[in-house]
C-alpha cells in the first residue's frame, strides 16, 4: 500500500465506500490519479500477472463495472508495465 497525503485521503473518501471499493471513477484525471495509485497498492512487488490475473484483482475492487479504463489507466499511468502483446503485467519497480 502507498502512503497518501491527508488531501489524497480526502479525495478518496469521496470515491470509495467502507469495504474499500471505488464507488464512481472521478471526472478529474488529478483525482483518477489518486485512484489509480491506491489501485496500484494492491499489487504485489515483483510478482508477475496474467491478464486474467490483473483483471480478477480490479474486479473486486470496483462496482461501476468498467475494467478496462482501470486496467488502462494503471498501464498509461505507469503503475503497472506489461508485455507489448498484454500477456503479463508486473507492478513498476520505478513506483515503489
Amino acid at each position: 500500500m502507498y502512503n497518501f497525503t491527508d488531501e489524497e485521503k480526502a479525495i478518496l473518501s469521496r470515491f470509495i465506500d467502507a469495504k474499500g471499493v471505488i464507488k464512481i471513477w472521478p471526472s478529474k484525471r488529478v483525482k483518477q490519479e489518486i485512484i489509480l495509485k491506491y489501485l496500484a497498492g494492491f499489487f504485489e512487488k515483483e510478482k508477475t500477472y496474467s491478464e486474467h490475473d490483473v483483471n480478477l484483482l480490479i474486479s473486486g475492487l470496483h462496482d461501476f463495472n468498467d475494467l478496462f479504463i482501470l486496467r488502462r489507466g494503471l498501464v498509461d499511468d505507469k503503475w503497472l508495465m506489461r508485455e507489448k502483446d498484454g500477456s503479463f503485467y508486473w507492478l513498476n519497480p520505478l513506483r515503489y
